[in-house]
């Protein structure tokens, strides 16, 4: 099980990317965790914005899926609840900052999504839309095998929250970047 969004320091993380990254605009740290998802959004090492949202990959796998797979009627009553947690963090966004993550789970959307692994890897919104095509194909009666998907509640959770904070916060891109503990 994947730490909880409370239990993992999303501004030691946003700090850690802060050194990595190149440039000087503004930048948002997401981590998606079991209860909650926390986004993180500065113009420097400190930490000037902390957003913490009632959505994580459990959460609302527990609180919307009754399938494995989940239905159509399912995702739609999930993504609804997210899309409203989402939105109340768009104030934070204004600047356009770059979106990075640490998360494990979407370092492996993004291979599911057909990015080549790596330390550093980007996820377009274009190949995660894709991805979240796929999720809907195995939602109307598709193998999720035949997808190439985990069989997953959480995986589906998470890859709909990934994709509405991208969506409608208008990112073009996330950045995932492996931790210093993880190198």
């Amino acid at each position: 099980m994947k730490p909880s969004a409370s239990d993992v320091d999303a501004g030691a993380h946003y700090r850690a990317i802060r050194r990595l990254a190149t440039g000087t605009g503004s930048l948002a740290v997401l981590h998606i965790g079991d209860e909650e998802t926390v986004l993180v959004v500065g113009d420097s090492l400190d930490v000037p914005a902390t957003h913490t949202m009632a959505i994580g990959a459990q959460r609302t796998a527990r609180a919307f899926f009754k399938r494995t797979a989940p239905s159509p009627l399912e995702l739609e009553n999930a993504i609804a609840t997210v899309e409203d947690e989402v939105m109340r963090a768009r104030t934070l966004v204004q600047t356009r900052p770059q979106l990075y993550t640490t998360d494990p789970a979407i370092r492996a959307i993004a291979v599911l999504s057909g990015v080549t692994e790596g330390a550093t890897m980007e996820l377009s919104i274009d190949a995660l839309e894709r991805t979240f095509d796929r999720l809907t194909s195995v939602a109307l009666g598709r193998p999720a095998s035949h997808e190439g998907l985990p069989d997953d509640k959480p995986f589906a959770a998470t890859l709909l929250i990934l994709r509405e904070l991208m969506h409608h916060l208008q990112f073009a891109a996330i950045h995932y970047v492996d931790r210093p503990d993880q190198a």
